[in-house]
């Protein structure tokens, strides 16, 4: 039997309804926000990639699934999404008419990572762009369509942690001071780190091993090396956030994974399940359209972790109350039945989602149907009740009992149900 290929998986179709609301809810945000979608190829020249991602990258070392067609020319399957539009948005000369377009996709990328749980080397990211903006209203902008977004979803606990890495006139001296700070532990950090302290000291920051991780603790930080226009910047994304009550940290240890990154850079985290988790990043590159071949032209994104956000919310969605009925009937014995049937049809054009169960059941067996059907309210209803002209009206959330005369059930239990 031929398999599926390891970190591959398939999204079967008891699974795709969530993804589908999701694409669902992000696609009618981002079209109030005068986004437009666009769809890019799975592949591209390598090229492509090892330029605007970084060469000293984990992605461009170690990750991507690159190939030589039959003329030779190295193929890449795409492992992030914004190279792909940037090169689409100026082989296409967008920038012509108007250089400001905001773009958004949902696809698949590809990375040959260790597959593990919520992990995969084929997996899904919707991503958005804007291009032609230099301004740090919009950095704040796409980290309020983010929160929007999740808040819509379900997600709690959410917080941007935001930093800034500076532009081409601050970096250098952050980097200086960075280097002198490696160079004097060099005898504790990992080969990748030494080997990245040649080429771009930044992605030190971004190493993973617990020894490296210690041995850069109070390092400089891109804060503390701001120019004036890029100190202001980043002083009117936290105020613009402030004022739309987007709630944020200020994390000097947030570099993101990717060499082109500028000024603001952000990552969403949510506690939705307990544990901090990230499930957004993104941030300014003001240099990589100029860089792959196009005009001078500030650009800013995000993408989001698709695999990891059905994850949570599907978790979210398991964790609610199911919708269950407003009243559940319990019929003991036949006239009881017939009453019952009655009134239902008169519960439910009333407007009042009511069931019942023709079983002809135990007690113990039809209230249990009914706690199954998570319903609110039960009318218990037997020869005794109707006898005694007191039928017997349940709370199932207070366990408290309400007796129902007979004259006109219907339009009591109606208004004692609709003022709970």
């Amino acid at each position: 039997m031929i398999q599926t290929i390891r970190g591959f998986r398939d999204i079967l179709p008891e699974e795709t309804p969530m993804w589908q609301k999701i694409e669902t809810i992000a696609a009618e945000i981002f079209r109030n926000f005068g986004f437009q979608e666009i769809r890019i190829p799975i592949m591209e020249k390598t090229e492509l990639f090892a330029r605007s991602i970084g060469e000293a990258t984990d992605i461009v070392e170690k990750e991507m699934y690159t190939f030589p067609d039959r003329k030779g020319d190295k193929l890449t399957l795409r492992p992030e999404a914004t190279a792909s539009i940037v090169r689409s948005y100026i082989q296409h000369k967008m920038y012509a008419a108007d250089p400001v377009r905001k773009f958004y996709t949902v696809g698949p990328m590809f990375r040959r990572e260790r597959p593990q749980k919520g992990r995969y080397r084929q997996f899904y990211q919707i991503d958005a762009e804007v291009f032609g903006i230099a301004s740090p209203y919009i950095d704040a902008q796409l980290i309020q369509i983010l929160n929007e977004l999740f808040k819509r979803l379900g997600l709690s606990g959410l917080k941007a942690h935001i930093n800034s890495l500076g532009c081409p006139e601050c970096r250098p001296g952050f980097q200086k001071a960075l280097l002198e700070f490696l160079s004097a532990r060099k005898d504790v950090l990992c080969d990748n780190c030494l080997r990245r302290m040649e080429k771009n000291p930044l992605r030190t920051l971004d190493c993973k091993v617990p020894a490296c991780r210690k041995a850069l603790e109070g390092a400089p930080t891109t804060l503390n090396h701001l120019c004036p226009d890029c100190s202001t910047h980043f002083d009117t994304v936290q105020s613009t956030l402030k004022a739309q009550n987007v709630e944020f940290v200020v994390d000097n240890t947030l570099v993101r994974g990717l060499d082109y990154y500028s000024r603001t850079a952000f990552e969403i985290l949510t506690t939705a399940l307990g544990a901090q988790s990230a499930v957004a990043g993104g941030g300014r590159y003001d240099a990589l359209v100029q860089e792959l071949g196009g005009p001078q032209i500030p650009a800013i994104g995000f993408a989001i972790g698709f695999d990891r956000l059905v994850h949570i919310v599907e978790q979210l969605e398991q964790e609610k109350p199911k919708d269950g009925p407003d009243l559940f009937l319990v019929a003991l014995g036949d006239k009881a039945m017939e009453n019952c049937h009655l009134w239902l049809s008169q519960l439910n054009l009333s407007g009042l989602k009511a069931e019942m169960d023709y079983s002809g059941k135990s007690l113990k067996s039809l209230m249990k149907r009914a706690d199954k059907r998570n319903a609110r309210n039960v009318l218990i209803v037997g020869d005794e009740e109707i006898k005694t002209d007191a039928l017997v009206l349940r709370n199932m959330e207070t366990r408290t009992q309400t007796t129902i005369s007979m004259d006109d059930p219907v339009a009591e239990i109606t208004k004692l149900i609709s003022n709970i």
